[in-house]
């Protein structure tokens, strides 16, 4: 059976050249293009690799690919990430794993920020099955939802807190993680803004108008999406 992720994954890495900083993110699609990377030695050799993915990060290490912090750089030619949805904009939603903020900061430094994935992560809407993950200071905590939940009653808002055996699951900056189910979005620009400008919010898990293309592969083969100009 063909592997759509693989497929993608393939044809990611094609655009990599000798000499370039490469951010990778998170998701097995990704993990299949570390392995493409480390299967040519000499393009690995030239290349300076970070990652935003604890899990990632470790899969290079047993490549013995070198991994640079992200603090040691100010820029990267290309990040490649997964996701759980994106719409034909490309803006895209990003909340399994809660590691948002840092895959924001990465993709933000890049001059290519590429979706890669099966073409099921495609949608004409972003899907409300998938939440709005909002990472919080502990100590904002009952202020953020207070603010969401007034601002928000008539989409739907539902709120709950992340956890794990009854305690709070923590980002890897130690603040909380919030997950928003939604009955029906907001305008995507509004809600991008106005998420981020509550008081204890560090980030949220929308990636509004980040990323500049997409690979995906399904049925009908390799497909390259552009955001639109």
């Amino acid at each position: 059976m063909l592997n759509y992720k693989q497929q993608a994954a393939d044809h990611a890495f094609k655009l990599i050249r000798k000499g370039q900083t490469i951010g990778l993110g998170d998701g097995e699609t990704v993990l299949f293009l570390a392995g493409l990377i480390a299967s040519d030695l000499p393009l690995a050799a030239s290349l300076r690799l970070t990652s935003s993915s604890g899990k990632t990060v470790a899969r290079l290490k047993e490549l013995d690919l070198e991994v640079l912090d992200l603090k040691e750089l100010k820029r990267a030619d290309i990040y490649f990430d997964g996701c759980d949805a994106f719409d034909p904009a490309l803006n895209a939603l990003k909340s399994g794993a809660g590691i948002h903020t840092v895959e924001k900061i990465l993709a933000g430094m890049a001059s290519e920020f590429i979706l890669i994935g099966d073409s099921g992560k495609y949608s004409k809407q972003l899907p409300t099955a998938y939440p709005l993950v909002v990472e919080v200071i502990p100590a904002a905590y009952l202020s953020v939802v207070n603010r969401l939940e007034a601002h928000y009653d008539d989409f739907g808002c539902s709120l709950s807190l992340r956890s794990k055996e009854n305690r709070p699951l923590l980002s890897v900056h130690g603040n909380y993680l919030l997950n928003a189910h939604f009955e029906k979005f907001p305008e995507l620009p509004e809600l991008n803004i106005s998420v981020k400008m509550i008081p204890g919010v560090v980030d949220h898990s929308l990636f509004y108008q980040m990323a500049t293309s997409a690979i995906i592969s399904g049925p009908g083969g390799i497909q390259t999406i552009l955001r639109p100009v």
